[in-house]
């Protein structure tokens, strides 16, 4: 059984692998749902306090309250299905957590992307309020993700996709990943 992790900053793919595994019958479980559940409790907008309920949790709760929350939905898509992929890590502390739980099951993917191409990859996918609707910029969303630890998350990832080709390559680069393990990717 293995568990891929999924770390990346906002725009670099990650949506787009769960995507791919999703294809591939692989259940995908994203911790970025575990915050929009939250937002949607605490009675506010996912689309605008997404950043500020993830901070939220982690200054209530520990810096890994979201991963503790995803544990138990991982082991439950565990029971029925050998590979499960987490979309969403945003720190060291949510690898070592996982780490912990998983043992060597366990592969945290590092998907990157430059700025720019991120930045438009976003304004396309319309998911996220723009700052004139009272969102983040980029480049306040990057700054928030790397003080969660992403940065230190990225730095230890057994393997690195770059998604700077077209997206079917990166579709394609990330099925081989999935089907074929870590060394596919690895070269």
């Amino acid at each position: 059984m293995t568990v891929i992790g999924v770390v990346g900053l906002p725009g670099s793919g990650k949506s787009e692998a769960a995507a791919v595994a999703t294809e591939l019958g692989v259940p995908v479980v994203t911790m970025g749902d575990v915050i929009r559940a939250e937002c949607r409790e605490r009675g506010l907008d996912p689309a605008t306090d997404h950043g500020t309920v993830a901070k939220a949790l982690r200054e209530e709760n520990g810096s890994g309250a979201i991963a503790e929350r995803s544990l138990p939905v991982i082991e439950a898509e565990r029971e029925d299905s050998d590979t499960v992929l987490v979309d969403g890590i945003r720190s060291d502390v949510e690898v070592a957590a996982f780490r912990e739980a998983f043992g060597e099951s366990f592969v945290l993917v590092e998907i990157t992307a430059p700025f720019e191409t991120r930045a438009e990859r976003l304004d396309l996918r319309g998911r996220d309020a723009s700052v004139a609707e009272g969102g983040e910029s980029l480049a306040e969303r990057d700054e928030r993700e790397l003080g969660f630890g992403m940065g230190e998350a990225m730095a230890m990832a057994d393997v690195t996709v770059e998604n700077t080709d077209s997206l079917s390559a990166f579709q394609d680069r990330v099925r081989s990943l999935i089907q074929d393990g870590v060394g596919a990717v690895e070269s």
